[in-house]
């Protein structure tokens, strides 16, 4: 077992190579989005628990090999890493574990987290998708995908696969409905469903707003 210096120097070790790979990264999963991911999940540790480790490393590496960001490869550069730097196989597997259940998947596809630690990664990535940060991240996501800001004849989809959810192109308010709304809901940790409520607030507050602008109301 590692002691707490060996796993602090794994885990400088693992933030200065994320910060290098997604510094430039412009799609709204930069080195800034990880790192508050991070901070959120020990946030929410502090208060449910958990191996905070394992916390902190899969909150490091959750966008690593992201579908949205990844290039075609097979090999998986999360666990690449994980054996370059000599995490134990039993760690890199809970790490691994924890990553693939992070990313939502469309909303009528289930998505589990199946440990304390995966339950609390998966929150600090929902809740970093919500709020004043989530609101600019998305536009952020739809400028980089070349997406509409809104269409009126466009209307939302529930997607019920994971392949339907990958191949949207809605334009970006549909994401809204589709996703980030629906995320206050599927928070697992009690901490996380009160950090959520001022956050989903203010994307009401948001969207309600933006009609209004849009129908020139005021």
């Amino acid at each position: 077992m590692k002691s707490k210096i060996q796993k602090n120097s794994l885990l400088s070790k693992t933030e200065t190579y994320i910060r290098d790979y997604f510094e430039h990264e412009g799609s709204g999963h930069d080195w800034w989005h990880i790192s508050r991911v991070k901070n959120l999940a020990l946030k929410i540790a502090d208060s449910e628990g958990g191996d905070r480790f394992i916390i902190e490393m899969a909150a490091l590496l959750h966008d690593l090999d992201d579908w949205k960001l990844a290039e075609n490869n097979s090999e998986l550069k999360s666990e690449s890493w994980l054996n370059k730097i000599g995490v134990s196989d039993k760690d890199t597997e809970r790490i691994l574990q924890i990553i693939e259940e992070v990313s939502f998947k469309g909303a009528g596809v289930e998505t589990s987290a199946n440990s304390l630690e995966a339950k609390i990664v998966q929150d600090a990535d929902r809740l970093d998708a919500i709020g004043a940060i989530g609101i600019a991240r998305t536009f952020a996501y739809g400028g980089h995908k070349g997406r509409l800001l809104y269409h009126p004849d466009i209307e939302p989809v529930m997607h019920q696969s994971f392949e339907a959810y990958k191949n949207n192109t809605a334009p970006t308010i549909n994401h809204f409905y589709e996703k980030l709304l629906l995320l206050k809901n599927l928070m697992n940790t009690n901490t996380a469903r009160d950090m959520a409520e001022n956050r989903h607030s203010y994307m009401e507050d948001f969207l309600s707003h933006f009609f209004d602008e849009w129908e020139c109301k005021f």
